[in-house]
């Protein structure tokens, strides 16, 4: 019910860091995101009367996508709040899928607030972009693509927002190979699963404007990725806003591909750390590719390429 995405060398980036580099193409799935994956699979779990009383969720755009497109396939009504910051190209792809869509609040924390408030007014289920076994297990199905196509990585890097992500491929690549790093990547701009993971705890912090929005926002107080990751994940490498742009330049230029900022955080750590990847067999998974036309020309205008 979803694109087997493609896991492909990279001649660039290989010799930009002196190892082997695969990319996993998620920016190439159906919605332009992964999100998709989790989001169907928890949907497809609902029973009957689940069904009809509809799903509600919060998404700073690609997990929303990702429900608009299941709910439409599974025909469940659904209602998706998203905050202000969120691109115009997202919202205007929620659209498409004839959800009830509602802008609330100046961050994610914010609609997140705002769906739950909505799950006990509407008696919808809440769908997490993070928070739920069932979406992480459906995130884990890339981990277990990259290891069905390349099960001698050493190192594999994901980005890492809420962890759902990283929580369902680190699950799925530790229980195929235990040896394998992975590791996740985050913007100095809203670096809350690193800090929660360095304080012990999870943690509210402010956070800046970033181009990867889709990793902004808090993490849910008890929710299930913050215990995986802090079990599962190796380390996360925290990157700066010149380094994510710097990645989207060079992944147009060399893939001729197109990778949001939140989809180019681990290429940004890749070019950024390049010395301990050296000798290395790399995963990259390439997380999604919904970027707005005007920043993308921002970001070009900015580099030479």
């Amino acid at each position: 019910m979803v694109r087997r995405t493609p896991l492909e060398d990279s001649p660039f980036f290989s010799k930009a860091c002196g190892g082997e580099v695969y990319l996993k193409f998620e920016n190439l799935q159906l919605t332009g995101s992964f999100k998709i994956r989790g989001a169907l699979n928890k949907m497809l779990q609902l029973s009957t009367e689940e069904r009809e009383r509809g799903v509600v969720t919060a998404s700073a755009g690609n997990h929303a996508q990702g429900v608009g497109y299941g709910v439409k396939m599974l025909r469940i009504g659904a209602t998706v709040v998203v905050p202000r910051n969120t691109p115009k190209t997202k919202i205007e792809a929620i659209r498409r899928y004839g959800v009830d869509l509602r802008v609330h609040g100046d961050d994610y924390d914010e609609a997140e607030r705002k769906a739950r408030e909505l799950e006990r007014e509407l008696g919808k289920i809440y769908v997490s972009p993070y928070n739920d076994y069932e979406v992480i297990a459906g995130q884990g199905t890339v981990g277990l693509e990259i290891w069905e196509e390349k099960s001698d990585l050493d190192i594999v890097l994901v980005p890492v927002g809420g962890g759902g992500l990283i929580s369902g491929i680190a699950l799925a690549l530790k229980s195929l190979n235990p040896e394998v790093r992975v590791v996740g990547v985050q913007s100095k701009a809203s670096p809350v699963m690193y800090e929660s993971i360095k304080r012990g705890e999870i943690v509210e912090i402010p956070v800046e404007e970033s181009i990867a929005e889709g990793l902004h926002g808090g993490i849910e107080k008890g929710s299930v990725t913050f215990d995986l990751v802090k079990e599962l994940v190796d380390e996360i490498i925290l990157v700066e806003e010149k380094d994510i742009e710097t990645a989207i330049t060079l992944f147009l230029e060399h893939h001729h591909q197109v990778a949001e900022g939140a989809g180019a955080v681990g290429l940004a750590a890749l070019m950024r750390c390049k010395r301990r990847f050296k000798d290395q067999r790399i995963g990259v998974v390439v997380s999604g590719g919904n970027i707005d036309i005007s920043l993308m020309k921002k970001v070009l205008n900015s580099r030479s390429i």
